[in-house]
């Protein structure tokens, strides 16, 4: 995590940039009173038209320590996460002069929300207040296709939505060969590692093998945590990408990339967005076989 002031880090982002939108992967609600949020990315929005997206998580995202000291008196939790997100969108919603609480700016600006999950309650969630979705599957790959059924089943067209739309996180690491990417890869299996063991680290440089590293039933809990990456040189990732997508069916994808070198972070990225240059990129990825 570079920064945990989420929203300014956006405004830093968006200022030094002209038309890429700019969104938060996300606040953790249950840490911040709504009014707060809305207050600012209702500023964010007024500075930066039409290029902030706001995405609502509903877990702590942190140890109880910390989400004590993160929220002290406030009486919010998970469990009022749905009333929550409810009151946000209400400030954000159409103007309404002879509300006692308001958020300005904000109120009207209609800053997309989003829902963010790793299991199926708040696809459920999203469904029901027909906003669009995404799911966690770069480290919580098991509950992946189950919400988005869900989300897609349940859904219920909206003042935001009439259909339903979902976007999946996805680890990418993509190298010359095949064999370079996995090992740039090793970073991001020592990473997992570390979090399996509770001992968390910055990112590792990579090593030439795992063996050693890992035990068998350790290297099982992080392949089936990267169960959703896809690792390799252009072409194989291209392929996995396509049959994801199609397996899905997901309308967009969130690309993260755990590379240590920060040369080959950029040459991974710049290689994603060079499948993504044109607008039939997409429907590409989806069908071309």
């Amino acid at each position: 995590v570079a920064s945990a002031a989420t929203a300014v880090l956006i405004a830093h982002i968006a200022g030094g940039t002209s038309s890429i939108r700019v969104g938060a992967g996300g606040i953790m609600l249950p840490n911040h009173a709504p009014l707060i949020i809305a207050e600012q990315f209702g500023t964010l929005e007024a500075l930066y038209p039409n290029r902030i997206d706001l995405g609502l998580g509903r877990a702590p995202g942190t140890d109880q320590v910390t989400s004590w000291a993160l929220r002290r008196n406030l009486t919010s939790d998970v469990d009022s996460f749905p009333n929550d997100v409810v009151e946000l969108l209400s400030y954000l919603g159409p103007k309404n002069t002879e509300a006692r609480v308001r958020a300005i700016p904000g109120e009207g600006s209609g800053v997309p929300v989003w829902l963010l999950g790793s299991s199926t309650y708040s696809a459920q969630l999203a469904a029901m207040l027909g906003l669009p979705f995404a799911f966690a599957s770069h480290f919580a790959p098991t509950h992946l296709e189950d919400a988005l059924q869900l989300y897609k089943s349940q859904f219920k067209p909206s003042a935001y939505l009439q259909q339903p739309y979902s976007m999946a996180c996805v680890n990418v690491v993509i190298g010359e060969t095949d064999e370079e990417a996995q090992y740039l890869a090793t970073s991001f299996y020592q990473t997992v590692l570390g979090m399996i063991r509770n001992k968390r680290r910055p990112l590792p440089p990579p090593v030439a093998t795992m063996e050693g590293l890992w035990t068998d039933p350790e290297r099982a809990a992080v392949r089936q945590m990267l169960h959703y990456a896809f690792i390799g040189n252009i072409d194989t990732v291209q392929k996995q990408l396509q049959a994801f997508v199609k397996a899905t069916g997901v309308s967009e994808l969130m690309i993260t990339s755990h590379v240590y070198s920060l040369e080959a972070k950029i040459r991974c990225y710049e290689a994603v967005a060079g499948l993504f240059k044109t607008n039939t990129t997409t429907s590409q990825l989806q069908h071309q076989e």
